[in-house]
């Protein structure tokens, strides 16, 4: 696996005012932009191609990350336009970036110490999502872990879905164009058995709101 898709589109409603004036994946934490930590985790993985897709503020992302090649990765931007596409639209728009093989997606706006070098190279179906324990503010989870398999409704564990998944581009290929979730294709692959998963017990953090930047960045420091 060599292509990663980071999802950056986002206005970052809830992390206004810092994001009035910068793009919530370029926001500071630890002493570097949230999105550099993934860049770094991704060379380190092997992944050599890198698609960012933006749209709020897109500008400001390539005169500070460039060409990608200070991490070892070459990085290719995908432009939405003025407006979001949302996850399964962006990536539907930037698979021509991509290439024809499975592919890591992750949301910029979040920060873990998983290794992404022991995600698989191929999901068994159509994607693979990282699933971590549920946090406070979402104890109803996501989706049932049984085994390596995901579910909608039970057996197994309810966990969180934590927006690190691998796929495969037919997951979104002959949907039309335009803003769409992904979260319905999800259940559309569980309810099909095109669908695992994995248990991700190391540390991840969602990065929403001014308090959470503030504390993950007391804690990276």
């Amino acid at each position: 696996m060599r292509h990663a898709l980071i999802l950056a589109a986002g206005r970052g409603e809830r992390m206004r005012p810092l994001t009035d004036h910068t793009p919530k994946p370029l926001l500071m934490a630890g002493g570097k932009p949230l999105i550099v930590w993934h860049l770094e985790k991704l060379a380190a993985a092997g992944i050599r191609y890198v698609v960012i897709n933006t749209s709020h503020l897109a500008d400001r992302f390539e005169p500070l990350l460039g060409s990608g090649d200070r991490w070892g990765v070459r990085i290719r931007y995908s432009y939405e336009g003025p407006e979001p596409l949302e996850t399964g639209g962006g990536m539907l728009r930037a698979l021509p970036l991509l290439g024809p093989e499975p592919f890591v997606a992750l949301s910029a706006d979040i920060n873990t110490d998983h290794d992404y070098a022991q995600l698989p190279a191929e999901p068994k179906g159509l994607v693979h999502l990282v699933m971590v324990p549920n946090p406070d503010w979402h104890a109803g989870g996501d989706f049932f872990l049984d085994g390596d398999r995901l579910h909608e409704a039970g057996p197994g564990e309810r966990l969180t879905f934590g927006n690190i998944g691998i796929y495969r581009p037919a997951l979104v290929e002959g949907q039309s164009p335009g803003a769409f979730k992904l979260g319905p294709l999800y259940r559309q692959a569980m309810a099909a058995g095109q669908a695992s998963g994995e248990r991700f017990d190391g540390r991840w953090a969602n990065v929403g709101t001014p308090a959470q930047l503030a504390a993950l960045d007391e804690f990276l420091r």
